[in-house]
């Protein structure tokens, strides 16, 4: 079983998941309905999957590079409960090195900015 590394392990300044962050302040332009499209990264409770479907990427991954959203990893690594995401990273070398800052919103939907 081959062992890979996380390009990022700190989460960024205006991650969504972090509580402080608006979203219409997340950088390179702010799309409310792609952000709604990645409820597909999230895992369903009571449904166990193998392998990981879907992933949130950094807002700063060029596309090509599999730059994880930390905040998203922290999040289905623990109360999000995605077992594939937690059964691939057991091949991560320094998944120990994830860190989070400041609150973090335990479920996707409090990420999305208010409706008003």
């Amino acid at each position: 079983m081959s062992k890979f590394r996380l390009i990022r392990t700190k989460q960024c300044d205006k991650c969504p998941w972090k509580v402080s962050t608006d979203p219409f302040d997340i950088p390179d332009g702010y799309c409310p309905t792609k952000h709604a499209n990645l409820k597909n990264t999230i895992a369903k409770e009571g449904e166990i999957t193998f392998g990981v479907q879907n992933a949130m990427a950094c807002h700063h991954s060029t596309g090509s590079d599999e730059m994880y959203c930390v905040g998203w990893l922290h999040n289905q690594l623990g109360v999000g409960n995605n077992i594939g995401l937690r059964i691939k990273m057991m091949r991560c070398e320094n998944i120990k090195d994830l860190k989070i800052v400041g609150e973090q919103h335990r479920r996707f939907e409090e990420t999305l900015p208010e409706q008003k």
